[in-house]
């Protein structure tokens, strides 16, 4: 494995990247870093944002140099160790596709020249990585779309996209966690909230962990809806605390 690349972003910040391109082994690789970063406590760095394939290291430049936390950095990256059995940790998500909770299930299977069963049985095989949080409080970015269900995005945007709206643009799927406009085709919904701001955390997923889709009836979606409202439901984990 290369070494790193590191650049300077401004006088406060480091650019760590493992590679040009989105892969799992990539981010796997971020992910150890920023984890090595945080349990080392550096003392002048303020913060750590991973991404699909680097990690931004902020720090204060009054109390650490970047020359020396450069050296730091490449060292850190020296010790990280992917071990190959390491369990995924896999948050299942309930969903309910198509029809009012998914209308553009049906576009997306005319695209793919499949029926809608078919697109919702491609799109529940596959444990998703969650490469990144971004663009909204909790919205994941997720890898490993099956490309048979791959479809352009809206070309007009809708103005409002309901919360746990499921969608696919282009070559990725991900959840709306809040009312937003948004140009994804929209296949289904989640009674679950991946980011509700009176829950501790507020943020329901963690980059580096896994998602896997899971079809449900429209009257287990209301009952799981309940329990949601009632702050009673958790996801089913395997590998892990459930959530």
């Amino acid at each position: 494995m290369q070494e790193p690349l590191i650049l300077h972003a401004g006088d406060s910040a480091l650019v760590v990247e493992f590679g040009r391109e989105i892969a799992e082994d990539i981010n796997a690789r971020v992910h150890a870093l920023d984890d090595a970063v945080r349990q080392k406590h550096i003392i002048g760095v303020t913060e750590t944002v991973p991404t699909f394939r680097s990690l931004t290291v902020f720090y204060d430049p009054s109390v650490l140099s970047g020359e020396r936390l450069q050296r730091k950095l490449l060292k850190l990256c020296k010790g990280i160790s992917l071990s190959a059995d390491t369990a995924k940790k896999i948050v299942e998500v309930p969903v309910l596709y198509g029809g009012s909770y998914g209308e553009d299930l049906q576009d997306v299977a005319a695209h793919a020249g499949l029926t809608e069963d078919e697109v919702i049985k491609i799109h529940t095989a596959t444990d998703y990585r969650i490469f990144m949080l971004g663009f909204l409080p909790g919205f994941v970015y997720l890898g490993g779309m099956d490309k048979r269900i791959a479809c352009p995005r809206l070309e007009t945007p809708r103005t409002k996209i309901h919360a746990g709206a499921v969608g696919i643009g282009g070559e990725q799927t991900g959840i709306y966690p809040l009312a937003s406009p948004g140009g994804w085709r929209l296949i289904g919904t989640t009674p679950v909230r991946p980011y509700d701001n009176t829950r501790t955390p507020p943020v329901l997923f963690s980059a580096g962990e896994y998602i896997r889709f899971v079809s449900v009836t429209e009257d287990e979606y209301r009952e799981i809806e309940q329990q949601v409202q009632n702050g009673t439901y958790v996801c089913k984990v395997t590998g892990g605390a459930e959530k």
